[in-house]
């Protein structure tokens, strides 16, 4: 046999063994557990009320389930019921309905995704009265009260937006201040547009006819 005929052959068993390694592997990994836990970059992060959860219970499809997260705190999913969720990061939440499912199903693997973030309502911003979809808005850096009013939809044809009202907390009180939402949004008076911050309340009244 050649010399050239031999090393040919020597590369043609390396790289038939290279695949196999692969294809080994790959078939490892596909049964290994996902992880337990959701990814670092959600582990600070605190539920809140209004939050959507995607619960997902590895082996387990029918207990894996989206849902949001109610006014009081708490969710309910197959085989848990009624468990606190607000002020849990979705690792601890995870942690907590696996200690519950424990009960019924071996080592049970769960992971918690936040799918839409509301947040804790010391990190929301709340509007109440004549918009669009009233209820409470995710405080962003930056965010300003159009940003505000963009995401709840705008007002209503019945508000009275020049006699809105930010209330804020201050020193355990709260501090009043009027704002002229109609002059922000029909005269495009930018003054108006100021700068909100996480637990205000902004109160848009009916108009008087």
């Amino acid at each position: 046999m050649s010399t050239q005929t031999h090393n040919r052959k020597r590369i043609t068993g390396l790289i038939i063994a290279a695949l196999a390694a692969s294809l080994l592997g790959s078939g490892v990994v596909a049964q290994e557990a996902p992880a337990v836990a959701s990814s670092e970059t959600n582990s600070d992060y605190q539920i809140g009320p209004g939050d959507t959860l995607n619960v997902f219970v590895w082996r387990e499809p029918g207990l894996s389930v989206n849902i949001p997260v109610r006014p009081d705190g708490m969710i309910s999913t197959p085989l848990v019921e009624d468990i606190v969720a607000v002020g849990k990061s979705p690792t601890q939440l995870a942690r907590d309905i696996e200690e519950v499912l424990s009960e019924y199903i071996r080592s049970p693997k769960v992971t918690i995704i936040v799918q839409q973030f509301v947040g804790t309502f010391n990190a929301q911003v709340r509007v109440l009265g004549q918009v669009v979809n009233p209820g409470s808005v995710a405080y962003r850096d930056g965010m300003t009260l159009l940003d505000v009013l963009t995401e709840v939809g705008g007002l209503t044809e019945f508000a009275s937006g020049n006699r809105a009202k930010l209330v804020r907390g201050k020193d355990g009180k709260s501090d009043e201040q009027r704002v002229r939402l109609d002059n922000l949004l029909n005269k495009g008076d930018l003054e108006e547009n100021l700068e909100v911050r996480p637990g205000d309340v902004i109160v848009i009244p009916e108009a008087v006819f």
